[in-house]
This record gives C-alpha cells, sequence and structure tokens, in this order.
C-alpha cells in the first residue's frame, strides 16, 4: 500500500503489532483524505500531517491513564479542532484473510449509488464494489492506507436468520488479490460486532477516523 500506517496495518493483519509498550507512534497521513487514530495493545498510531510535537505535547497535558490518551475525547476533540474535521464514532476494528472460491451467498454485483450506505461508502472509500444479496447488500472497497475494506447491509426484514454472517463471509471471498479485508463496527453495535467475527474476522484494535470536513 505504500506508506509507513500500511505497513503497520500490513502487519497488524498478520498478527505482528506494535510493541506494547504504552507508547504513541505519529505518522503522516496516507492521503489527504485519510487522518485519525488507531490504538492497539497498548500502543495507539496517529496519523496526521498536524505536527507531531503538538500532538505529542496535547497528549501529555491529558489527565488520564496513559494508554487511553489517544482515544480520550479531549485528545480528540482537539484534533478534531485543529484539523477541522468530523468524526462519527469509534470503532472496532477488524480483520480476516482471504477465502478461496465463490461465495456460497446467490449475489449480483451492481453499480448503483441509491443505497444511503452506497452513498456514504463512495465519500470513504475508493475502487468501491457493490452487490447485492436478497435482503442484503456487501461492498468492497479501498479504504484507509489502500486496504480493502468491506461493510454489508441486512435489511430490517431479513435479520436474525444469519445472512450478516453470510454477507461477511462473502466479502472474504470477493477481496481482490489475495488481500486481507477489513472491516469497522461501532463498539455498540454488538449485532454486527457478533456477525463479523462469526464470519473469521478477528479485532486488532480501535479506530477513530477524522473525516473531511
Amino acid at each position: 500500500m505504500g506508506s509507513e500506517l500500511a505497513d503497520i496495518l500490513d502487519a497488524a493483519a498478520q498478527g505482528r503489532f506494535p510493541a506494547p509498550d504504552g507508547g504513541i507512534t505519529v505518522v503522516p497521513q496516507p492521503s489527504s483524505r485519510d487522518a485519525g487514530v488507531v490504538a492497539f495493545t497498548a500502543h495507539s498510531v496517529i496519523f496526521t500531517d498536524e505536527d507531531p510535537l503538538w500532538v505529542r505535547r496535547t497528549l501529555a497535558a491529558l489527565d488520564c491513564d496513559a494508554l487511553a490518551a489517544a482515544m480520550n475525547p479531549a485528545f480528540l476533540s482537539a484534533l478534531l479542532d485543529r484539523t477541522r474535521r468530523s468524526m462519527d464514532t469509534i470503532d472496532l476494528l477488524t480483520v480476516a484473510s482471504p477465502l478461496a472460491g465463490e461465495p456460497q451467498l446467490k449475489l449480483e454485483e451492481t453499480a448503483g449509488a441509491d443505497h444511503p450506505r452506497q452513498v456514504r461508502a463512495r465519500k470513504r472509500r475508493d475502487d468501491l464494489r457493490v452487490w447485492a444479496a436478497d435482503g442484503g447488500l456487501v461492498i468492497l472497497g479501498r479504504g484507509v492506507a489502500g486496504r480493502w475494506e468491506t461493510a454489508i447491509e441486512v435489511d430490517e426484514g431479513h435479520r436474525h436468520r444469519g445472512l450478516g454472517r453470510a454477507l461477511a463471509t462473502a466479502a472474504r471471498h470477493l477481496v481482490p488479490d489475495g488481500q486481507p479485508v477489513w472491516a469497522q463496527q461501532a463498539a455498540g453495535n454488538a449485532r454486527s460486532v457478533r456477525a463479523f467475527q462469526a464470519a473469521g474476522f478477528r479485532p486488532v484494535g480501535a479506530e477513530a477516523l477524522l473525516l473531511d470536513p
């Protein structure tokens, strides 16, 4: 993927994480679009083009557990103000290896962009592809640092039938070039967390993604 953040993410996808030393790593943004924080176990990575000295001074001034500083609301608010960006929530960051062969779920690729999740995805990902199933969607695109990311949507009338797990599993078959596939779930969305973990996605950390103005 070709950036310092990409190298960190590639290693994490293979189970190699930053040292759990309580440290902070500040790296440049991999693109003008993508900025934010990834918190691994006892080590956080902040990807921003802001002055690293400002980042470290702001973190040091917080009255909180140093291990939680990069995800502390006070720091995130300061970073949002300085960058004039916005954010939705702190997500659970998960990853899965690709699976060979075709998905077992019947899917049809579509070029439409009328679904709200598709519209949102086009603002955050490149090379977007969308597949429709009976009662749901699978979305794949290149997100942070060029990684392949997936999102799924299950229609209300098709919930509680295992479709979310099947859609997330399908993404592992659809990801190109034998690459790992990443997914974010809001920590409070227990239904989504369960579906992705049942499909073989492994938690690797937490992510706060700062959105363009």
